[in-house]
């Protein structure tokens, strides 16, 4: 027989091997600060890509309030218990109350943390005797409810219709012997792609097919939709999703998350959730929290909103997954050029003496600019920068449409760039087009190739 940890200490796991090359730099990396879109790493400034506070409510100063109220009245120990026994409060029912009523659920149903409940929702949903069928690229949570699951199982292809009907060909039958049913099994947006899931060409196969369908929309809760309710609202198909699941660690910018659906499945929920039944109560703080910020998502207009009049009512700056805003620092200056030295020797390795005579040359090439020569080589930079990005989009088929067409001024109060000393230059809003997108589709008007290559 073999020591236990024997294998433990041979083998550390496909992510685990790379610990020593890896660790505490592209795993388990230390970010310091403020949460924003520049925070502290290694003792230097950093750009920030991987926050989830999608709507900028982490350190909205209603928000810090709320939450410190309710830690400095309750503590973080309050309620103690799990929810069945001595943990249940009227804040808890109401923030599921509220919940249910923005996603428009009979019912919902608050769980500790969104990973935790997924697999634990999974494994009470079904039985031996049912079938599962999901995404490829579900998110690991699904993966791992799915893997509880003591009967048949199967995967179709990535938001491939085609294939989720073949598997659900296949999941009637097995589901027809054994006496079970199927569980389909989405994203609203698939966090590791960025795109919606085919919530309406899933829900369509309803007519041919008898399954159940659950929807993680932890990603499209709070950013899709009207006023944010999520990806079933988006596609219009919210009734039509049987067990819809959001979190509170995206857009909302917390802990926590829960599930909405009929009554008698939230309650039969409640009541077979084993993670839940036996886990101590969310704290108060974070109840308490929630609820400011979901009152927040129902009565405060989306950011992007406030700039469709600084962009003179063009309305893809609201309907675009996200918005690109490209902006040249005005504050560039001898300072600056030193800084960017300094981490090119650090970057690339090589010594900061090596570096002088470029560094001399780019102060000497300045040194006489005016503010608006500086202005403009900056201006040509975010222009070369914008094409870049353009191509990396196209090549994740992503669409994009760079916009002169707004205000700059006005851009630069919303987003308070001033006091980062940036300026607006240009906007990209950045998605998938609709289907009937007329102008994906019109004819460009643009010169004959003849008109502007000069065949030498």
């Amino acid at each position: 027989m073999k020591d236990l940890f024997e294998r433990i200490v041979k083998d550390k796991g496909p992510l685990g091997k790379w610990a020593k090359q890896a660790e505490g730099y592209y795993v388990f990396p230390k970010l310091e600060g403020e949460i924003s879109n520049r925070m502290m790493f290694n003792g230097k400034e950093v750009i920030t890509w991987s926050i989830n506070d999608y709507l900028g409510l982490a350190n909205h100063p209603d928000v810090r309030k709320a939450d410190a109220e309710a830690a400095a009245e309750y503590g973080m120990a309050y309620p103690m218990g799990a929810r069945m026994m001595s943990g249940h409060t009227k804040y808890h029912e109401q923030l599921e109350e509220e919940c249910a009523a923005f996603v428009e659920k009979e019912a919902a149903y608050l769980v500790n943390f969104g990973y935790q409940g997924m697999v634990s929702a999974i494994d009470a949903l079904v039985t031996k005797h049912d079938v599962i069928v999901y995404d490829i690229d579900s998110h690991a949570c699904i993966i791992d409810g799915v893997r509880l699951h003591h009967g048949k199982r199967f995967t179709y292809q990535h938001n491939d219709v085609e294939s989720l009907e073949k598997n659900l060909q296949r999941a009637t039958k097995i589901a027809e012997e054994t006496g079970g049913g199927i569980l389909v099994i989405s994203e609203g947006v698939f966090g590791m792609r960025g795109e919606q899931g085919k919530l309406k060409e899933i829900v369509a196969l309803k007519e041919k097919y008898n399954f159940r369908f659950l929807v993680d929309d932890a990603h499209g809760f709070g950013t899709l939709g009207e006023g944010g309710r999520g990806a079933g609202f988006e596609q219009g198909v919210q009734d039509d999703i049987d067990v819809y699941f959001a979190t509170f660690a995206k857009s909302m910018a917390g802990i926590g998350a829960f599930f909405a659906a009929d009554k008698d499945i939230i309650q039969y929920l409640q009541y077979n959730m084993r993670s839940q039944m036996f886990a101590k109560s969310l704290p108060m703080p974070m109840v308490k929290g929630a609820l400011k910020r979901l009152d927040m998502l129902r009565t405060m207009p989306e950011l992007k909103e406030k700039l469709v009049p600084a962009s003179f009512g063009q309305q893809q700056i609201s309907q675009s997954a996200a918005i690109l805003v490209f902006a040249v620092r005005t504050d560039f200056g001898m300072d600056y050029i030193d800084q960017f030295f300094k981490d090119m020797s650090t970057k690339r390795q090589i010594p900061l003496e090596n570096l002088e005579g470029y560094k001399n040359f780019m102060k000497g090439s300045f040194a006489n600019k005016s503010e608006d020569e500086i202005s403009s080589w900056a201006t040509k930079q975010v222009y070369l920068t914008m094409g870049h990005m353009l191509a990396s989009l196209a090549a994740l088929q992503i669409d994009a449409c760079p916009m002169e067409g707004l205000d700059p001024q006005a851009y630069d109060k919303i987003l308070d760039l001033d006091a980062k000393h940036l300026k607006t230059i240009i906007a990209m809003p950045i998605g998938v087009r609709a289907p009937d997108d007329a102008s994906a589709t019109a004819l460009k008007v643009r010169k004959d190739l003849s008109d502007i290559i000069i065949d030498l």
